[in-house]
């Protein structure tokens, strides 16, 4: 089974974020989940966005080079909107990385030196009329890595796999396990 890095997003760590790590845990996979906010959790996105602003976005992307740093390479990784940073960041320039899963959000390639390794697989997960979601971002890194498979899910929630959000869709969050843990299962 694979082993997992996953990055929350600017809620912070939260019973939704770990709960879907708890999920991937269940199909057999060992799931880290390293807190790039320390212990805070927000109740809007605004929020945290704010905090994370405030820290410096260099200061998230070190926090999770650090968080792999003390784990193997052969890592896959998995970003739930803000956490798509260091997630991306990691796959692009971390060698051994076995796979990419971006959630909520994605990152333009040249953000991070313009180029996907050779072999790793990346999957985007994002709601298709999501202001916050990055689709056409999405789109554009689908289109440029042949290894990318690209979901676009109807409507316009932003943390819908969080089950302690309101923009929760059950539905949705669903097709996005299931699909994560399918890609997964392909790393064995």
């Amino acid at each position: 089974m694979a082993e997992v890095l996953l990055f929350h997003h600017a809620l912070g760590l939260t019973d939704g974020c770990l709960a879907f790590a708890d999920d991937l845990r269940s199909a057999g996979h060992t799931v880290h989940t390293p807190d790039l906010f320390k212990g805070e959790r927000f109740a809007s996105v605004d929020h945290g966005v704010a905090h994370a602003e405030a820290i410096g976005f260099g200061a998230i992307l070190e926090r999770g080079r650090l968080a792999a740093e003390a784990l193997p390479a052969e890592l896959a990784y998995v970003g739930f909107s803000l956490g798509v940073m260091p997630a991306q960041m990691l796959a692009q320039t971390r060698p051994g990385a076995r796979a990419a899963v971006l959630v909520h959000a994605a990152v333009a390639l040249d953000e991070f030196g313009g180029t996907w390794p050779a072999g790793v697989p990346l999957q985007l997960h994002t709601m298709a009329d999501d202001e916050w979601g990055d689709a056409e971002v999405a789109r554009a890194l689908a289109a440029a890595i042949p290894e990318a498979e690209l979901y676009l899910y109807p409507g316009d929630r932003h943390l819908f796999t969080d089950r302690g959000t309101d923009d929760h869709d059950p539905a949705a969050a669903a097709l996005v396990l299931d699909r994560v843990v399918d890609l997964l299962g392909r790393l064995d």
